[in-house]
C-alpha cells in the first residue's frame, strides 16, 4: 500500500489544520485504519465522542467492532473488503455500505445508522490486508429515507396504504383471484355529508375524524385484507375471498363499527356515517381500472339513495351505454370548447300584453362537425361533472358580449352556474370586458338559479353587488324550485323572477300550481321584482298569468 505524501507550504512547514477534528465530529464522521493481520483498528482522536462509547478498548479490534453490529445487518465492513467483488492494481479498491451499530451490545436500545466509505489493500496474492475508511453517523438521513420510503407506501394521515401501493395490492388480487378460481371485493368508503364536517369543524378535525373512521373499519378487517386512502376523502378495501355475500356482510360490519360511537375529536363528539360501493372481481371486473370505475359508480348510487348505504355493483347494459355515451359527448365538449363550437340561440321574453320581445335568454348549444346542434340539457350536466362547466360560462359571456355589441338595441340574458357565482376569474374578464362600456353592461342580464343562491348566500350577495356595480341586473332563474326565503332574495337585491317552469307548465288545470303561482307573484310584486313565468304553452296559462299581475313570459 502506498502511503500518503505530506504537503508542504514553502519546503518546510506541513499544512496543519487544528480544527480537522472538531469539523469531522460536527458532522458526525470519524477515520480508522484497519490491520486486517492482526485484526488491529487505528481510530481518529474524534471516535469516541461520534460513537458515544466509553473506552476504544470496545472497537479496537475488527471482531470487538463486530460485535456491535446488529445481527439483522444485510451486510457490513467485514463482508465488503473480505467478500467484495475487484482486484487491487496498487490504489486499491473502494467500499461502500451501510449497516445499524448497537454501541452499548445486543439488546442495546442506542442504534446508530452507520455509512462505512473506504478502500481495501491487497498482499501480492490480492488477498486484503488493511482497510481504512471514514466512518460516518446517518441517522437523521436514515431517518429521512426511512420516512420518504414509508411515504411512497403509505398515507400520513391514516398510517394505511396510499393510493398507488393500494392499488398494486389491488392488482395483484385480481391475478391471484384468476389463477386460484377465486374472487376478491374492492370497496369504496366515504364519510357522508364529508364536505359538510370540513366547513363546520376545519380541515384539523375532519382529519381526526376521517382518521379515525379508517382506524373503525380496519379493526373489522381480516387477515389478508387491505385498506389505504383511496383519495383525499374516500377509503378503498381489498378483501380476499370474498364473494358478494361476503361483501354485505363485510358492509353491515363496517356500518356497524363507524355508526354505532360517536368520534371523539378536539371539537367534541361527531356523529359519523358511512356510504359504501363494492364490486366483487374477477366476475365483474378483470382489470385495476374496471375495478375502481365500477366500485366507484357503487358508491355513486348509494349515495343518491341517502346517507349509511350500500349498494353492490350489478352489470347492467343500460347504463354501459349511458356511460359509453358520456364518454363519446366528453370528448365532443373538450373538442368543441377548443374549437369555438359552443354557440348560442336566442328565445325572446315577451310582454305579456303587447307581446313584443323585452330581452332574448341566449340559450348555450353544442355544434357538432357535422352542424347538428347539441342542446344544453344533453351535456350542462356532464360539463359539471367534469368541471367543465366554467369553461362553458366563459365562452358564453364572450359570446353574448360580442351579440350585444353587434346589436345595439338587444338586451340578452345569460346563465351561470354555481361554480361561476365564485369564480374570480370570470368576474376580472367581465371588469376587463367592461371597462368603458357601461352600454353592454346595462343590456346584459345574468341569470343564477335559485338552488345555487342558496348554497351560498355570502358568495352569492356578493356576486349580485358586483354585477350591479358593473351596470348589469340579476335574475333568479327556476324560481320557486328551491323554496328559498323571499327576504333572503330582496337581500340580495335581485331584479327579475323567473318562475320555474315546472310550476307554470300545467297551470290550467292544476290547482295547486295556481296557489302557489299566485302566491310568488304577488310577493315579488311587493318587492317591486320584475316577474317572468317560463315553459308558458297556451291563451289560458297566460290569460291566468295575466290576471294575477306577471308582466313578462317565456316559452
Amino acid at each position: 500500500m502506498t502511503e500518503p505524501k505530506t504537503q508542504r507550504l514553502d519546503g518546510n512547514q506541513p499544512i496543519v489544520f487544528a480544527g480537522a477534528n472538531d469539523i469531522l465530529t460536527a458532522v458526525g464522521e470519524v477515520v480508522y485504519d484497519w490491520s486486517i493481520a492482526d485484526d488491529r483498528i487505528r481510530w481518529g482522536e474524534n471516535a469516541l465522542e461520534v460513537l458515544g462509547l466509553a473506552s476504544l478498548d470496545q472497537i479496537a479490534t475488527g471482531r470487538g467492532f463486530a460485535a456491535m453490529l446488529d445481527p439483522a445487518n444485510p451486510t457490513s465492513r467485514h463482508d465488503a473488503v473480505m467478500n467484495g467483488a475487484g482486484s487491487d492494481e496498487g490504489r486499491g479498491v473502494a467500499y461502500q455500505v451501510q449497516y445499524s451499530l448497537l454501541p452499548e451490545g445486543r439488546g442495546s436500545a442506542r442504534r446508530l445508522w452507520i455509512e462505512d466509505i473506504g478502500r481495501w489493500y491487497a498482499d501480492k496474492d490480492d488477498h486484503p490486508v488493511r482497510a481504512h475508511g471514514v466512518l460516518r453517523v446517518i441517522n437523521e438521513r436514515y431517518e429521512r429515507e426511512q420516512r420518504l420510503a414509508f411515504l411512497s407506501r403509505y398515507d400520513e394521515l391514516t398510517g394505511f396504504f396510499n393510493r398507488p401501493h393500494l392499488l398494486a395490492t389491488l392488482g395483484d388480487a385480481i391475478l391471484h383471484a384468476k389463477r386460484f378460481r377465486t374472487s376478491v371485493a374492492f370497496m369504496l368508503v366515504a364519510i357522508d355529508n364529508f364536505r359538510a364536517i370540513n366547513e363546520a369543524y376545519g380541515f384539523d378535525i375532519a382529519d381526526q375524524i376521517f382518521a379515525a373512521t379508517a382506524r373503525r373499519i380496519k379493526s373489522q378487517l381480516r387477515s389478508g385484507d387491505a385498506i389505504g386512502r383511496y383519495s383525499g376523502s374516500k377509503l378503498g378495501l381489498v378483501l380476499m375471498n370474498c364473494d358478494e355475500t361476503d361483501m354485505y356482510a363485510a358492509a353491515e360490519r363496517f356500518h356497524a363499527a363507524v355508526r354505532n360511537e360517536v368520534v371523539t375529536t378536539e371539537a367534541g363528539a361527531v356523529a359519523v356515517t358511512i356510504s359504501l360501493g363494492g364490486v366483487t372481481l374477477p366476475r365483474h371486473g378483470r382489470t385495476t381500472h374496471e375495478a375502481m370505475t365500477r366500485a366507484q359508480e357503487a358508491l355513486h348510487l348509494a349515495r343518491l339513495r341517502g346517507v349509511g348505504r350500500f349498494v353492490a355493483f350489478a352489470f347492467s347494459p343500460s347504463r354501459q351505454a349511458e356511460r359509453r355515451g358520456n364518454a363519446a359527448l366528453s370528448s365532443e365538449l373538450v373538442a368543441a370548447l377548443g374549437q369555438r363550437r359552443i354557440k348560442l340561440a336566442f328565445q325572446p321574453i315577451v310582454g305579456i300584453v303587447d307581446r313584443s320581445p323585452a330581452f332574448h335568454e341566449a340559450l348555450i348549444r353544442l355544434e357538432k362537425p357535422d352542424g347538428t346542434l347539441i342542446p344544453a340539457s344533453e351535456f350542462i350536466p356532464l360539463s359539471e361533472r367534469l368541471g367543465l362547466i366554467r369553461l362553458i360560462d366563459h365562452r358564453v359571456l364572450e359570446l353574448a358580449l360580442d351579440a350585444l355589441a353587434k346589436a345595439p338595441e338587444a338586451s340578452i340574458s345569460i346563465n351561470v352556474s354555481a361554480e361561476t357565482v365564485g369564480d374570480s376569474e370570470w368576474i376580472a374578464h367581465m371588469s376587463a370586458v367592461l371597462a368603458g362600456r357601461r352600454d353592454l353592461a346595462k343590456r346584459l342580464i345574468i341569470e343564477i338559479t335559485e338552488t345555487a343562491i342558496i348554497s351560498n348566500i355570502e358568495e352569492a350577495a356578493h356576486f349580485v353587488a358586483m354585477l350591479h356595480g358593473f351596470g348589469c341586473r340579476v335574475a333568479i332563474d327556476d324560481f320557486g324550485a328551491g323554496f328559498s326565503s323571499f327576504r333572503t332574495l330582496r337581500e340580495l337585491d335581485i331584479d327579475l323572477v323567473k318562475i320555474d317552469g315546472a310550476f307554470v307548465k300545467n297551470l290550467a288545470h292544476s290547482r295547486d300550481d295556481q296557489v302557489f303561482v299566485k302566491a310568488l307573484v304577488e310577493l315579488a310584486r311587493n318587492f317591486d321584482m320584475t316577474t317572468v313565468a317560463e315553459w308558458v304553452q297556451d291563451e289560458a296559462t297566460a290569460a291566468l298569468l295575466a290576471e294575477w299581475g306577471v308582466s313578462h313570459i317565456q316559452g
